[in-house]
């Protein structure tokens, strides 16, 4: 199968340091389908610049992840809360927009969807495993918003994947 997918980001143009991030959006879901908007830290190479998944979906299940170094390169310390879009009460909710948040400040990130919290890291610990007691999440952030497609996390790409549709009515970043 050949497919095409894409990225949008903010990196080198616009990057933010706290505030309150949003979307909202119409993911596709299903096998085969990797829909994120994420942020990733402008200083050093991942994961000691920092990852925050504001929404992340694939294999049936939606992702709100806070990532920070460890000691091991490429290796990431997690803080992931993972929620099957079938336990959302609304047995459409797969076919509706959605708005998703975060509200990022100098204690903690909280990662919301239709203003339900799925996850809150406080930044005590998100500080690099390595030593070096930096903070990924005590810096500046750009945005992406990608759909990736098929991979080990994506799935199976299949003739009936296709076409995925990642519909944004709009990004937002506010701060104070």
């Amino acid at each position: 199968i050949t497919a095409t997918s894409a990225s949008l980001n903010t990196r080198g143009k616009q990057q933010w340091q706290y505030g309150r991030f949003e979307m909202r959006a119409r993911i596709p879901t299903g096998p085969g389908r990797w829909p994120a908007f994420w942020t990733l830290g402008v200083a050093k190479p991942w994961p000691s610049n920092g990852e925050i998944d504001i929404m992340e979906y694939y294999k049936g299940k939606v992702l709100a992840n806070v990532a920070s170094g460890t000691a091991q390169p490429n290796t990431a310390k997690w803080h992931s809360e993972t929620r099957p879009v079938a336990s959302f009460a609304d047995p459409a909710w797969a076919s509706k927009f959605h708005v998703w948040r975060m509200d990022w400040d100098a204690q903690a990130i909280r990662l919301y969807v239709d203003d339900e919290l799925l996850n809150e890291t406080l930044l005590t610990n998100t500080v690099n495993q390595d030593g070096t007691g930096f903070n990924p999440m005590m810096q500046p952030h750009y945005v992406l918003l990608n759909l990736a497609l098929g991979g080990d996390n994506g799935g199976e790409l299949t003739p009936a994947t296709l076409p995925a549709r990642y519909e944004i009515d709009y990004v937002r970043v506010y701060q104070r």
